[in-house]
């Protein structure tokens, strides 16, 4: 016999509490992508209580969808408004976390992958139903976006975080060493140091032809000469990576994308020279799902990684290890693949992710 359960209805109450704000909070990330694409929270931070055809004026935009979109975000509480003067207001402390001037903070350049994500839903929901998984050519804008979001918690602390992690590599770049960034993106990352680090020569590899494009477009418009990039599938790379080769390789959230992780770490390790260091930022899971539920973006990072990070991997007959595979699984492909040093290193302003230093 089943023991009947006895509705709480408290706690039930609570639960459609949460489910009316999780639909009013779902619908406002898209707005919020929509407000940080046409600038409209940079339009506003530069201006006092203005009216919705003062705001559409300075952005650039027509004023009716600059109303309706203004209705959403202040019945969101994202900007204020005066009924009094019809006019509406950006406060300072939310233009913190929302405008292209708060570098790192900027959490709208985030909302931008709920958009990205819906387009697949259908894709997603087959694989549900059929297995298999969704390619890189699906996701429109992903790049871009992915782009974007190096650009500012990467970029942004290049030199003063990121680089000092690994002790001399500095002065390694400025004198002149080989450098190697696997799945490269759309090369914000590697061109970047080419532009700092002229004596040294950066290679890109990445399986995207949309993303190597964009790459070679960029190095182009920077006339940058000592790096190149290479359209290619990483799934056999334990067998196409050169023989110590490098000083320094790089991936950027890139490895739990791959259809086969394990053998590109085997490629690293068997490219990478035997004083080489492979830096290594991934998403900062523990392997634990019952540790992860006190991670502070856990449902987005797992959202994100069942709708693109595991399915893009499964839709190369790959591992589908997903975006949260964590630090635990992490060190145990490294070490699998050869690697004996490995120190985890997290930063202040990045919440999700980690930064191995690994060596031979």
């Amino acid at each position: 016999m089943i023991e009947k359960y006895t509705l709480n209805t408290t706690r039930a109450e609570a639960f459609a509490d949460f489910m009316v704000d999780t639909l009013n909070k779902s619908a406002l990330s898209l707005m919020i992508s929509i407000g940080h694409r046409a600038r409209l929270f940079d339009t506003m931070h530069a201006l006092n209580y203005a009216t919705s055809e003062e705001i559409a004026e300075k952005a650039g935009l027509h004023e009716r969808y600059v109303r309706e979109w203004l209705g959403a975000v202040t019945t969101g509480g994202v900007v204020e408004y005066s009924p009094e003067t019809k006019t509406f207001h950006l406060p300072p402390e939310h233009a913190a976390y929302l405008t292209r001037e708060a570098g790192a903070d900027n959490m709208a350049v985030f909302m931008q992958y709920i958009a990205v994500m819906g387009e697949v839903e259908d894709d997603i929901l087959k694989c549900f139903k059929e297995g298999g998984g969704v390619p890189y050519a699906r996701y429109h804008r992903f790049h871009d976006v992915m782009a974007e979001d190096s650009g500012q918690s990467v970029l942004s602390s290049l030199e003063s975080h990121i680089l000092p992690l690994v002790p001399g590599l500095t002065d390694k770049l400025k004198a002149g060493i080989q450098v190697l960034d696997v799945g490269c993106g759309s090369g914000r990352f590697i061109n970047k140091l080419a532009e700092l680090f002229p004596e040294s020569h950066f290679t890109g590899l990445d399986l995207s032809a949309e993303a190597v494009g964009t790459a070679r477009a960029e190095a182009a418009s920077l006339s940058l000469q000592n790096v190149e990039f290479v359209e290619q599938d990483l799934s056999d790379f334990d067998q196409k990576a050169p023989q110590a080769k490098y000083d320094l390789i790089t991936s950027l959230d890139a490895i739990h994308d791959q259809g086969k992780p394990f053998q590109v770490l085997k490629g690293i390790y068997k490219a990478l020279k035997n004083d080489g260091v492979y830096l290594m930022q991934d998403i900062s899971g523990t392997s634990h799902l019952e540790e992860d539920m006190k991670h502070p973006i856990g449902p987005f990072l797992y959202t994100i990684s069942c709708m693109h990070c595991m399915t893009v991997s499964l839709a190369q007959n790959g591992e589908g290890l997903g975006a949260m595979w964590g630090e635990e699984t992490t060190k145990e492909y490294l070490h699998r693949a050869g690697f004996s040093s490995v120190k985890t290193n997290k930063l202040a302003h990045d919440i999700q992710n980690n930064w191995y230093v690994v060596q031979k």
